[in-house]
């Protein structure tokens, strides 16, 4: 058997794009023989796979699981390149291959995650010839007294994943639903960054300090305004200040219902297909 060094293994991933242990296994079966080893690669779908790794895929589709034994939920995005292969069965039965395999082995990085679903991906991209990819997932583990709510908007377009404290099926349902339609940063506004908090009291200052209205005020008057105005910019942004989904009237926030609940958000996640990602001109 021939000996399989770093240099063969460098020039097959060069040559095929594939990973570093799939080019070593192949080389190892092909007997040293380079092009055999492609061919191998091949026929395993890992150079396809590898060829197609290059296409934008900013479709696809969010999901999660529960497990109510062991208290942990996962949500993920999974992307592909085209709306088509997106709302086929094999797509779908991909992305519930990755949630069942995330759950069970929970990872830590990304890195990890996409190692140990590396398998599912190839057979997909043999199977549906597109790129896919894996692009977020987080992990929660429900403490005692936790539950969680969930909501799936648009067929898997927008998924919420919410953690609560003291919450019941309703309720929780409910705040999945608000952070699904209202998309916030943040819980509170004692969890924004200090840096963001300080730009935006900057720019309020300076409103103030330029308002002609506001000239004759008092300078702790114009503080309190600025602090107002922060107050009121940052609060769009987290959970606390938007109004509930389930309220009819549209006028109870999520703070108040927590109040009135005697409940707490302890979590949420909430991710869109594509958000941010951007596409060539081409595609």
């Amino acid at each position: 058997m021939a000996a399989v060094t770093i240099q063969m293994i460098k020039s097959l991933q060069n040559r095929t794009g594939a990973g570093i242990m799939d080019c070593k296994k192949a080389l190892i079966e092909a007997d040293g023989d380079e092009e055999k080893a492609i061919d191998i690669l091949r026929e395993k779908g890992i150079a396809k796979a590898a060829s197609k790794a290059g296409r934008t895929a900013a479709e696809g589709l969010t999901a999660f699981k529960i497990c109510e034994k062991c208290g942990k939920a996962v949500i993920v995005e999974v992307n592909c390149e085209t709306d088509f292969v997106s709302s086929s069965p094999k797509f779908r039965e991909l992305v519930d291959a990755v949630v069942d395999r995330l759950l069970e082995k929970a990872p830590a990085t990304l890195e990890e995650a996409k190692e140990i679903t590396q398998d599912l991906f190839t057979d997909a991209v043999v199977a549906m010839r597109e790129n896919f990819v894996l692009r977020r997932y987080q992990i929660l583990q429900a403490a005692e007294g936790e539950s969680y709510g969930s909501y799936v908007h648009m067929g898997g377009k927008i998924t919420a994943l919410v953690l609560v404290s003291n919450g019941n099926p309703e309720v929780n349902r409910g705040l999945a639903m608000t952070v699904a339609s209202s998309d916030p940063y943040y819980l509170t506004l004692a969890d924004v960054p200090e840096s963001e908090k300080a730009r935006e009291l900057a720019l309020a200052q300076k409103e103030v300090a330029e308002d002609p209205k506001l000239a004759a005020k008092p300078d702790a008057i114009k503080a309190q305004i600025a602090d107002r105005k922060v107050a009121s910019r940052l609060g769009e942004n987290c959970l606390d200040q938007k109004a509930y989904a389930l309220d009819p009237d549209g006028k109870l926030s999520v703070a108040q219902l927590c109040k009135d609940k005697n409940l707490k958000v302890v979590k949420f996640v909430r991710y869109m297909v594509g958000d941010g990602i951007e596409k060539s001109a081409e595609e």
